[in-house]
């Protein structure tokens, strides 16, 4: 058994939580919210603002790889991959080959990594981050609908809006930035699978990070 596993506790609904390092949380989902957008269906559609104030549909994406990826700016397991300036390499990787890639904030009003618009552009700024837009989901519609529920926690969605991946970003659930020496990163490898015209090799895993603090 591993450390997260004999960290693991069992709680209401089937999820299971595993305290990590630094006060974060890493999500184990359940079979049921795993389900919740089951790969090869079509992906929700959405109708939010991002932080520039223009309003963003995922179907005005139609016929590009779209990447969500939700963040949360104080979560540790967040600040892991940004501070290393992995999320920020791997962005521009994937917008430099014309994937479409959105950073969605689900955080609530009063809750950690909840932004408003300025405070969004100034977070993008501050990391040197390179998404294509910025959304900002407060009441948490939008993460409900694809069950979102840490941070990070990334999904794919190919050019005919398939949801072709979901899980984590890679295979090193720790806040360690030490962690990322030798990492399987998914989402860089799917994003390869799609270029090549292949079949997502590995098509879900299970997410690790903060919680998403959704209203409550």
């Amino acid at each position: 058994m591993n450390e997260m596993s004999r960290r693991a506790l069992l709680i209401g609904g089937g999820a299971l939580v595993a305290f990590g390092a630094a006060g974060g949380i890493n999500m184990l989902l359940s079979d049921e919210a795993q389900a919740a957008v089951a790969n090869g269906a079509q992906a929700p559609n959405f109708s939010v603002q991002d932080a520039n104030g223009a309003t963003r549909t995922l179907a005005e994406f139609r016929g590009r790889t779209v990447v969500l990826e939700w963040t949360n700016h104080g979560c540790p397991y967040v600040r892991k991959h940004y501070d290393s300036r992995n999320m920020q390499t791997l962005q521009q990787e994937a917008t430099a080959d014309g994937v479409v890639w959105l950073q969605i904030i689900s955080s609530a009003p009063g809750e950690q990594g909840h932004l408003d618009a300025a405070g969004a552009r100034a977070r993008v700024q501050t990391d040197g981050a390179s998404p294509t837009a910025t959304l900002l989901d407060p009441t948490g519609a939008v993460g409900r609908a694809y069950g979102a529920l840490t941070t990070p926690h990334m999904y794919i969605i190919n050019a005919e809006g398939v949801l072709v991946y979901q899980g984590a970003i890679d295979d090193r659930p720790s806040a360690r930035p030490s962690s990322l020496e030798g990492a399987t990163n998914y989402v860089r490898a799917a994003l390869a699978d799609i270029e090549a015209g292949r079949a997502v090799a590995t098509a879900q895993t299970t997410p690790y990070g903060c919680n998403v603090k959704y209203a409550r």
